[in-house]
């Protein structure tokens, strides 16, 4: 199965997530990440939903958000015609001191993340790119001994339609 992104835009208003996580856990379907935040528009937000469902069920899924009083509008976004991007903060072991920490550097560097904290037994690192980058990090992060991990859930944008 493939991940979907939909974007939901959806009024303001206590209870409204609730209301939209709810008719994906009545359904059975496992939501992967989930985002919520607010819009340009303060009585409008913006809950970006990451679901492993295919065909007829995420056309079912679609149409159930669509029924529901606070949804304002639902939007697909394929990666192809969207930015998609997470935020990670991972907290790695040094086992082997300053030797570890010059393997580090160099894969931070390949990748572009930064260390917000750094003790004499362990680097908390922070990465924000698109879903399949940052598993490219954490994997080969992996080797040093994840000690923490979290992750903001995927946020979404479609692209810009050029004239």
């Amino acid at each position: 199965m493939q991940t979907h992104i939909l974007s939901v835009l959806v009024e303001n208003q206590a209870g409204v997530l609730a209301r939209v996580s709810s008719l994906f856990a009545r359904r059975g379907y496992n939501i992967e990440a989930l985002s919520v935040g607010p819009t340009e528009n303060a009585e409008i937000s913006r809950i970006t939903i990451a679901v492993n469902v295919e065909g007829h069920a995420l056309d079912q899924v679609i149409q159930q958000l669509d029924k529901l009083v606070n949804v304002i509008d639902i939007i697909e976004l394929p990666e192809r015609t969207s930015h998609q991007v997470e935020l990670i903060l991972v907290r790695i072991g040094l086992k082997n001191g300053e030797s570890d920490r010059k393997s580090v550097d160099a894969v931070l560097e390949k990748f572009g993340a930064h260390v917000v904290e750094a003790t004499h037994s362990s680097l908390t690192i922070q990465y924000t790119a698109s879903p399949a980058e940052t598993q490219m990090l954490l994997n080969e992060l992996a080797q040093f001994g994840i000690m923490e991990l979290t992750q903001s859930g995927v946020v979404a944008m479609g692209r810009s339609i050029q004239p």
